[in-house]
């Protein structure tokens, strides 16, 4: 019996015998996780298989790099991947335990809701809480802080999280509040900025370090900076973070001079109107470059001129910048196309 496709898509895996991390084209299977170099490969780079594996997430063994987890197999071998956002992580780790689960008891492979990943209720939804924290209007203000002889931009207090959760009536106490901080901080959607707040996120016995005035956080992917702005130009590049998330994920990109296909990580902002893309493969938080998406034009394409039949093929888009720059890009599947030229529409028209 041929085995059974569940999940597919792009992620960041660690090498086995270096210490570097490199995209692959992942294949979850009802009885193994397959990798590829490419999308277009008909044969994998390896293969995990799942019987008697266990998942680990989140993972912390490396302090510079969120969302990673770890599948540990039946003859102890790690896995590590990395995913390009919070929910794409839980997307995966519940198909992942859920085939596990099922080969351990002969069961078939069917899709159940489940919150293991995070010890939350299933009411719970992080993505959207966080959301509504980063709410121009309503949400949490961030802040510049000086500690320590270093400015802090664009982030705020632990005790502040905890207070904005409980007057929101998101929690009931601040008990409640520090289990959903907890959980924000555990998938990624917060992070931290300084040493006491390092000691929170580390710490499993006490989490109420999370709730002090001297723990800095910061929203990820926002314009968080350390050390104050050195120059105007400075100022100009973190305005390009303050608007929030609005689409997130990997995509195949041409790179303008030498016109070769690289997987990179995308964030769309929709205030001011921003495209943003990074080498997911490194740890650093700068981007490679921008996209000022206000007044640009946005249509799937069949085909790139540039590019040769073999390199990429299907799922194609270009994004015409107002200043006549062209940028070709391949979504992993018809419907993440589609899904992407509707968000980066929407950001066009609407942010400034």
């Amino acid at each position: 019996m041929e085995p059974q496709k569940i999940r597919e898509g792009y992620m960041v895996k660690k090498r086995t015998l270096l210490n570097s991390w490199k995209v692959v084209w992942v294949v979850l299977s009802d009885d193994a996780m397959e990798f590829y170099k490419k999308k277009s490969d008909s044969s994998p780079k390896g293969m995990i298989p799942l019987k008697g594996a266990t998942v680990t997430s989140p993972c912390q063994d490396f302090s510079k790099r969120m969302l990673v987890f770890k599948i540990s197999t039946g003859n102890s071998q790690a896995h590590y991947f990395q995913a390009s956002h919070a929910e794409e992580r839980e997307l995966w780790i519940k198909d992942i335990k859920r085939a596990i689960a099922c080969l351990d008891t002969g069961m078939k492979f069917s899709r159940r809701s489940t919150r293991k990943s995070i010890r939350l209720p299933e009411s719970v939804n992080l993505s959207e809480l966080c959301k509504a924290m980063r709410d121009k209007d309503s949400g949490l203000q961030e802040l510049t802080i000086e500690k320590e002889k270093k400015i802090f931009s664009q982030c705020f207090t632990g005790d502040m999280v905890i207070d904005w959760l409980v007057s929101e009536e998101k929690a009931r106490n601040r008990k409640e509040a520090l289990v959903l901080a907890t959980g924000l901080l555990n998938e990624g959607f917060l992070l931290p900025a300084r040493g006491v707040s390092k000691a929170a996120a580390e710490s499993q016995n006490d989490p109420t370090v999370l709730d002090q005035p001297d723990a800095i956080y910061y929203f990820a992917d926002s314009g968080f900076s350390c050390d104050g702005y050195s120059s105007d130009e400075d100022v100009v590049l973190r305005e390009e973070f303050r608007g929030i998330i609005v689409k997130q994920g990997y995509l195949l990109k041409q790179g303008h001079r030498r016109k070769n296909w690289k997987v990179r990580k995308f964030t769309v902002r929709d205030d001011p109107a921003y495209m943003h893309y990074y080498d997911p493969t490194k740890d650093e938080e700068e981007p490679l470059g921008s996209i000022h998406l206000r007044g640009s034009v946005i249509t799937a394409v069949e085909y790139v001129p540039d590019a040769k039949r073999h390199d990429v093929d299907g799922n194609l888009f270009e994004i015409i910048t107002a200043d006549e720059v062209r940028y070709f890009l391949q979504a992993p599947s018809e419907e993440d196309r589609k899904e992407w030229i509707q968000s980066i529409h929407t950001v066009s028209k609407t942010g400034k």
